[in-house]
């Protein structure tokens, strides 16, 4: 039984590894992305209320976000462990947290940081492709067989607005003013694990459960 916060910056893999630690540990991964598309699917009083500030465009806040953890943190599969992806990505966010835990009485065990030099995020999320099918491609790291086209549908394949070279140096510089702080806060309270997210998926995921297996 674990309980983990995964953070680091966009590009940085961590919603490759949450599946494989998922999968390992048995565990939930928990991504408010996930979250919010399933209280929106079921009508939820949380999820409508998720929907009005989307449907402006805005980003849904805090108040409105903290709900939809705590709910979900609440759930019987959560007994034995869980993984959160993508929250808290802010320092009230993580203090948010906190009061969640000492509410449904659980406690973090471990924050796994995967740290990333820039310019390796920023050749990863500006090279990567889609496809309207929900494949995805990377035009170094993992080509399609024809240039432009999925292997799976030959659909077209297009670039993410937020993954050019530009967006990708704006979301970074986000990243370092909004959630980097969290290194430190959770550096202090001793539950910091850093892990070297250049290596293959296979000796990243390795080093993870390494620092796992040596709280558990």
């Amino acid at each position: 039984m674990v309980n983990l916060v995964l953070v680091g910056a966009p590009g940085a893999g961590k919603g490759t590894q949450a599946m494989k630690i998922s999968q390992k540990y048995a565990i939930p991964h928990i991504s408010t992305g996930d979250i919010l598309r399933d209280n929106l699917e079921r009508g939820t009083q949380l999820g409508l209320q998720a929907k009005e500030f989307m449907d402006r465009g805005e980003l849904v806040p805090d108040i409105v976000l903290i709900g939809i953890i705590k709910d979900r943190l609440s759930e019987p599969d959560t007994a034995t462990g869980f993984l959160l992806d993508g929250y808290p990505r802010t320092f009230p966010q993580a203090e948010a947290l906190d009061d969640i835990l000492g509410q449904i009485t659980k406690e973090l065990d471990v924050v796994i940081d995967i740290e990333v030099p820039d310019e390796v995020l920023v050749k990863r999320l500006a090279g990567r492709r889609m496809c309207r099918c929900g494949a995805s491609y990377h035009v170094l790291f993992n080509p399609p067989e024809v240039d432009g086209k999925c292997d799976h549908c030959d659909g077209e394949l297009y670039q993410r607005d937020d993954d050019t070279e530009e967006a990708v140096k704006t979301r970074l510089v986000a990243y370092y003013a909004q959630t980097h702080p969290l290194i430190d806060y959770y550096s202090t309270k001793g539950l910091l694990r850093t892990v070297n997210g250049t290596g293959s998926i296979d000796d990243i995921f390795r080093e993870i459960c390494a620092a796992i297996d040596r709280i558990l």
